[in-house]
């Protein structure tokens, strides 16, 4: 019965704890492509993460235009989700310096997995909705601009085709790998990297 309601715990705060990570990242993400903060999408995610990010800010000021509360406020819901679940999973707690570079490797892992599995969304739809106005689509193509961008203007399209997403793709797998290497010199535990997203398959 102990194993039953430890195994929910880790469920639930695994569970809470990614979708609010997704959140806090998106968020970060979105600002880092400067996208539409009026876009419905980006408002509900600024409703869900203000009301633990704006005190924050109040702490961590902004570095080079890039909002380091945000980058501090993922960490910190990694560095809990790993504590609290390894507690509950095990009884044990992780050291807390390790298990904050486990939320760094975890965090950049996840960044990955959502720009990766975002492309795949944005070529789908490229394909079978080449003109969509949905807020979702157009805030997509916004937040994969700062991947997409740099490769697209060293690999021009072939003809009507824009083959750079298959370089960015091959760019993220590189990441994720390298990663994962990172992952494994930290002795991160199986039970940590199965916490956090990061490409499927990987």
């Amino acid at each position: 019965m102990v194993n039953t309601f430890s195994n929910i715990g880790v469920f639930l705060l695994a569970s809470l704890g990614i979708l609010y990570l997704f959140a806090v990242l998106l968020r970060f993400l979105l600002q880092l492509a400067r996208a539409d903060f009026y876009n419905p999408i980006s408002q509900g995610i600024v409703k869900v993460t203000n009301p633990v990010l704006l005190p924050l800010r109040k702490v961590v000021p902004g570095l080079f235009g890039v909002d380091m509360a945000s980058v501090v406020l993922a960490l910190l819901v990694g560095w809990v989700m790993i504590l609290g679940c390894g507690l509950l999973a095990s009884g044990g707690l992780y050291n807390p310096a390790s298990a904050l570079l486990w939320s760094l490797i975890g965090c950049a892992m996840t960044v990955i997995a959502i720009a990766f599995v975002g492309l795949l969304i944005s070529i789908v739809f490229s394909w079978i909705a080449p003109h969509s106005g949905h807020p979702a689509l157009l805030l997509l193509h916004q937040l994969l601009e700062p991947f997409c961008g740099p490769v697209r203007k060293l690999i021009p399209p072939l003809g009507m085709i824009d083959i750079s997403p298959i370089f960015v793709f091959i760019l993220l797998t590189v990441a994720d790998k390298l990663l994962l290497g990172f992952a494994q010199m930290a002795n991160m535990p199986a039970f940590v990297y199965s916490l956090f997203w990061h490409i499927p398959g990987f």
